[in-house]
């Protein structure tokens, strides 16, 4: 805690609620509705686009039948009225005041999208990704004491205040965004924007601020017991720089409570993280993880060539052990049939032999000369040699 120069800074305990669990998906989705709950109904005159006297011609005049205008004599008789792609005509779909411009949003839902927003202001990177200025600061989150802040009636005290804390360059970085709101809204009476500064939360019990940092630009002022996740996650976004006075940051675990604590808010208790350490990987990667792991498996994945069994007698003899029996068989009727035809044919030379003796020799004629045989490579004859014994080996099984 900051303390007035030459005394030595208190220590304070970290209240429970800045340590809650962090939901960006529930502050974006709380902050959308809570966003819509402001708006002003608009519409277009219920009569805008029907105040003329206006009636179709019907079919047959080739013409469309949109309503036109009665009358002659001047250019507006004939003329199409009542539609949207009419000129002088009403818009399509005309707006109306009786829209859902409100949005319901669940108690539990909206405080826990305030407690992360609360928690997430707790944390420097946080708070130093939308741009706020805390280089300087001596410590987030900031908290001043009593005695510095009673007294804080005017605007250069409240500047003064905050340059002793090294958070005024918030503040000049805020007042240097400032300028002219881009669309029609610059004419609606909110002619300028700026970038948000730091947030003041207090006590409105005991610190008496108000007046002091109203006018400081960038600058909101909250009341500790009426938070609003509005200005503690402006747009939606984390990281909201915020300035704690002593009471304010005392009262916190009275009204969100603690773990041990009940809280003022009736049937309510702080949001708390499934993992005291969500950083998993850190998990797995400890010494105490790892020591209790078996080593890690090395799998060898074995590519088999596949194999066809079409022309691949093993890989069909898996498929099909009968194949084996089949070809067996095959084999045999082939060497019975060779041998039949062997026999037939000895027969037919020795009959063929014994008319020869019979009649006289005749003449042979002159025989041609053979075609010379083309050489077997020595590979092929190999496979020749191989099939011939694997036949062999297939008849005797």
């Amino acid at each position: 805690m900051q303390l007035a120069a030459g005394k030595t800074p208190k220590v304070l305990a970290l209240p429970a609620v800045l340590t809650a669990p962090i939901r960006l998906d529930v502050v974006q989705a709380v902050h959308a509705s809570m966003n819509k709950n402001r708006r002003q109904a608009f519409s277009v005159n219920v009569d805008a686009g029907h105040q003329t006297s206006a009636e179709s011609w019907g079919t047959g005049r080739a013409v469309a039948r949109i309503p036109r205008v009665g009358g002659g004599g001047t250019s507006r008789s004939g003329q199409g009225a009542f539609g949207n792609m009419c000129r002088g005509g009403r818009m399509f779909a005309p707006t109306k005041t009786w829209r859902r411009w409100h949005r319901k949003i669940n108690v539990n839902q909206r405080r826990f999208a305030l407690v992360s927003a609360l928690a997430a202001s707790a944390l420097p990177s946080v708070v130093m990704a939308p741009g706020h200025r805390i280089g300087g600061v001596a410590e987030v989150p900031l908290v001043v004491a009593s005695e510095q802040v009673k007294n804080v009636a005017k605007t250069h005290e409240a500047a003064s205040l905050l340059e002793k804390l090294n958070a005024f360059a918030d503040v000049e970085k805020s007042k240097a965004t400032k300028k002219v709101r881009r669309g029609v809204g610059k004419m609606r009476n909110r002619r300028y924007v700026q970038r948000r500064g730091p947030l003041v939360v207090y006590d409105s019990k005991t610190d008496r601020i108000t007046q002091g940092f109203r006018n400081l630009p960038g600058v909101d002022l909250c009341d500790v017991t009426r938070l609003n996740l509005l200005q503690l996650a402006p747009g939606g976004h984390l990281g909201r720089f915020v300035i704690w006075t002593e009471a304010a940051f005392a009262k916190l675990d009275s009204i969100y409570g603690t773990a041990s604590r009940p809280s003022a808010k009736v049937d309510y208790h702080l949001p708390r993280s499934l993992l005291a350490n969500p950083d998993i990987t850190r998990i797995f990667n400890s010494d105490e993880i790892q020591s209790k792991l078996r080593p890690a498996k090395k799998l060898s994945v074995q590519r088999h060539l596949k194999k066809n069994p079409l022309t691949n007698f093993g890989a069909l003899i898996k498929l099909n052990p009968y194949a084996k029996t089949l070809r067996r068989r095959e084999l045999l009727l082939q060497e019975a049939r060779k041998k039949k035809k062997q026999t037939l044919l000895q027969q037919r030379r020795q009959a063929a032999a014994a008319k020869g003796k019979s009649k006289p020799a005749a003449k042979k004629p002159a025989a041609k000369p053979k075609a010379k045989k083309p050489k077997i490579v020595k590979k092929q004859k190999d496979l020749k040699k191989a099939s011939k014994k694997f036949h062999k080996l297939l008849l005797s099984a």
